[in-house]
């Protein structure tokens, strides 16, 4: 039996799209609820970062940290270059992905 892992690197932002918040997780759908309701205290929470405005999908954990990783070395540029690559309105995607 072939057990398949299913990891997350994730942009979040607030709703003026001024604030990035880099992440990664094993749930998608619950990390993103989390921020939308403020459950996790921290960063997302006291910037408002509740949008889901990227994602990358990854079968192994230590590729998508490494991600993570490099994405966050990233100058702001870029990091906007790469969302809008998939997501020029910068709108949260949770909508595309029928979460809300």
């Amino acid at each position: 039996m072939v057990n398949i892992h299913q990891y997350w690197v994730y942009i979040m932002s607030n709703y003026t799209r001024t604030v990035l918040y880099i992440g990664v997780t094993n749930d998608l759908y619950r990390r993103y609820c989390e921020h939308k309701n403020g459950t996790i205290k921290g960063f997302t929470h006291k910037y408002k970062c509740n949008s889901l405005v990227y994602y990358e999908e990854y079968n192994n954990i230590n590729d998508a940290i490494a991600r993570e990783k490099e994405l966050k070395g990233w100058k702001r540029e870029k990091k906007e270059a790469l969302i809008a690559k998939s997501n020029p309105l910068k709108t949260d995607m949770a909508e595309e992905l029928e979460w809300i």
